[in-house]
């Protein structure tokens, strides 16, 4: 187990214990297969899947009884909303758990827009997930609110920050914008958006973190936003939704909600029905995961924060040289177009590609047909797919790595991808 291993504080990404860590993740186990469909979802690691059986087999509950199992899945469900908390740098209490992040956005969406009125405005963005856009266009559209749209550079990848205060004016209620592009891996610069947002405006800055928090350490308090919300099964645990926002702003805001709810805490009022305990119990597992892996990169008696932010240091570290390597070897195929950021610098390891004369859909099935796995389309990044102009063309290929790849994954995808394009030349 990571836990047992000896702490060693040399560097990151030269000590990563990849063999360790694939051993913690039992679909690794399984053939000769290349997962790089992590922007879509990671596998799950063993701390979070025997959590979840030890909750189930132990016995769960609904909240609030005078019985073990009640009280016992109560005090889980605590120990999970802490957890997610010291991850996201938050109090427990400003953690809400969902079924799933579109939910628990669509849920936000109906709160927030209870506060505007005609006239009123909003900015989305052509980089983000859908999930992330679709929400708030169609509060919009219920209260009669203007949308305005944040544009990217088709030829870098990244946000037109400098074309925001344009769109900002008193009447702005709501910034919408994503940590990550899940089509292109763009890393977007939240303080700097933050910063312009709350200079020029009094709108909520609403952040979909759901492809940057696997990769890069996230403190709510130094992105400057006021909700954040993020996917556990995107960085290897259940699937589930996680909301976290500041405590005054929840305090607000009336979600929709049944009236026995109203006595929870502010952020788990968006936790509507019965939640999924045995996905709670999960995250758990998940972050001590985390833990364990952090407890070899951090100082002796370090916090469990401390050595949250150690593992992440690792990951982003080891990452890094594995993107590094698929780079290097995309460069040396001709025909395969990169899209986003050209470097490791300001993006996530997450790469959209076209491959010339080669449908994506079909670069996908010659990758899977190689036990390669990988996503092709818009993976409801529509806007994204069609501000580059490859929506009549099938979108893009995507691979998407994390920490439990490895460098011989990098090269046996490079040689398929060199055969599949030089079949198609």
């Amino acid at each position: 187990m990571l836990s047992e291993m000896p702490s060693r504080n040399t560097g990151a990404a030269a000590s990563f214990p990849i063999d360790e860590v694939r051993a913690q993740f039992p679909a690794l186990r399984v053939g000769n297969r290349v997962y790089l469909d992590g922007p879509g979802g990671t596998q799950m690691c063993a701390p979070a899947i025997d959590a979840m059986v030890r909750h189930l087999e132990s016995g769960t509950a609904n909240l609030g009884g005078d019985f073990r199992t009640s009280i016992d899945t109560g005090a889980m469900s605590d120990a999970a909303h802490a957890a997610m908390a010291d991850l996201l740098g938050a109090a427990p209490d400003e953690i809400g758990f969902g079924p799933n992040m579109t939910s628990l956005t669509l849920s936000v969406s109906r709160a927030l827009a209870r506060e505007w009125r005609d006239g009123d405005e909003i900015v989305v963005t052509r980089l983000d997930h859908d999930a992330n856009v679709a929400p708030w266009l169609l509060a919009a559209e219920d209260r009669g609110v203007t949308v305005r749209w944040l544009d990217f550079d088709p030829d870098s990848g990244t946000l037109r920050i400098d074309t925001l205060p344009a769109l900002l004016g008193p009447r702005t209620r709501l910034v919408a914008v994503g940590g990550a592009s899940n089509a292109i891996g763009t890393l977007n610069d939240i303080p700097a958006i933050a910063a312009i947002v709350k200079a020029q405006s009094s709108a909520v800055l609403f952040v979909d973190a759901v492809q940057s928090v696997p990769h890069v350490i996230t403190e709510v308090a130094a992105l400057g936003c006021d909700l954040l919300v993020c996917s556990p099964y995107k960085f290897f645990g259940p699937h589930q939704g996680v909301l976290w926002g500041r405590t005054e702003l929840l305090e607000r805001l009336r979600p929709y909600k049944v009236r026995p709810a109203a006595d929870r805490p502010p952020a788990r009022a968006f936790e509507t029905g019965t939640p999924s305990f045995e996905a709670q119990a999960a995250m758990l597992g998940t972050i001590d995961y985390f833990d364990a892996l952090g407890t070899r990169f951090a100082r002796d008696g370090a916090s469990r924060v401390e050595r949250l932010r150690a593992a992440f240091h690792a990951f982003q570290a080891y990452e890094e040289q594995l993107s590094a390597r698929l780079l290097d070897g995309l460069r040396s195929i001709p025909s395969v177009k990169l899209w986003g950021p050209a470097t490791i610098a300001g993006r996530v390891p997450t790469f959209g590609l076209t491959i010339a004369n080669c449908r994506p859909e079909r670069a996908a099935e010659a990758l899977a047909s190689r036990d390669i796995f990988a996503w092709a389309g818009h993976f409801y990044a529509i806007e994204v797919v069609a501000r580059l102009g490859l929506a009549e063309s099938g979108g893009l290929l995507r691979l998407g790595l994390c920490h439990y790849n490895t460098g011989e994954e990098i090269d046996r995808t490079l040689e398929a991808l060199a055969a599949i394009a030089k079949r198609t030349d």
